[in-house]
């Protein structure tokens, strides 16, 4: 029996839907813990029951599905702004910390994976384990890009969108690394993921924080009603698009 891939294939769309989930994940995360004030610790838990319920959704589906791949990105995202945001101000271990802690926290994950597989590759995947891995490195570098995009803004002092435009010029020199060097295809794979997420953290903050601390004021609900219509739009045209290449 043919082995059937279970997560999305990385292509422009791919990306573009990342930085929104991203996006999302900051705003949606700040409005549970800061707007409804239901603190960092109630977020996390809101936010992890939410991650392992669509988590199983996935790994019990049999092939690819967008929407149940895409619920999982957006559920780590948010739950990775929950992690920085409770390992900063409520256990006080600052960002500077906290990213290093991430940041070793992922290569772990990514070194048992290696040790496990003999290859980093994330795409296809279809074996159980692997996919477990596949999504803690996730949850992990999404937890890392959070406190990075923090670090940027509370520690560095850039503004947002200062912030914003650093994380881009990463990503785009990542992708010119992609075209014109014969660097490892994963490794600026993993390195583009990580700081999809600060980018996406700091134009999440560009949205919504007050016009005096150099964001638009938007809000949060506001910003993350636009996230989840725009991000609704593209898991459309993803299964459009699947339906099209398996007819």
């Amino acid at each position: 029996m043919k082995n059937i891939n279970k997560v999305a294939e990385i292509t422009l769309i791919f990306w573009l839907m990342k930085i929104i989930a991203t996006t999302l994940g900051e705003t949606l995360g700040d409005f549970l813990s800061m707007t409804l004030n239901l603190g960092y610790a109630v977020g996390i838990g809101i936010t992890a029951a939410f991650f392992l319920t669509v988590l199983l959704i996935q790994l019990y589906s049999k092939r690819y599905i967008p929407v149940f791949y895409w619920l999982v990105i957006i559920a780590t995202t948010t739950l990775g702004t929950e992690i920085s945001d409770f390992m900063d101000r409520s256990l006080n271990l600052g960002y500077t910390l906290g990213s290093i802690i991430l940041f070793a926290c992922l290569l772990t994950t990514l070194f048992l994976w290696r040790k496990k597989f003999k290859s980093l590759s994330v795409f296809p995947i279809f074996e159980r384990e692997k996919e477990i891995l596949y999504w803690i490195a996730i949850l992990f570098s999404n937890s890392l890009g959070t406190a990075f995009g923090d670090y940027l803004s509370d520690v560095v002092g850039m503004s947002y969108l200062n912030g914003a435009l650093v994380t881009a010029s990463i990503i785009l020199i990542v992708v010119l690394l992609h075209y014109f060097t014969k660097i490892n295809q994963i490794v600026l794979f993993w390195i583009a993921f990580i700081f999809t997420r600060p980018f996406g953290a700091t134009f999440g903050d560009f949205l919504t924080k007050p016009i005096t601390k150099g964001g638009l004021d938007l809000g949060t609900l506001n910003a993350s009603i636009v996230s989840i219509i725009l991000i609704s739009i593209l898991i459309f045209v993803s299964h459009k698009r699947l339906k099209t290449k398996t007819a």
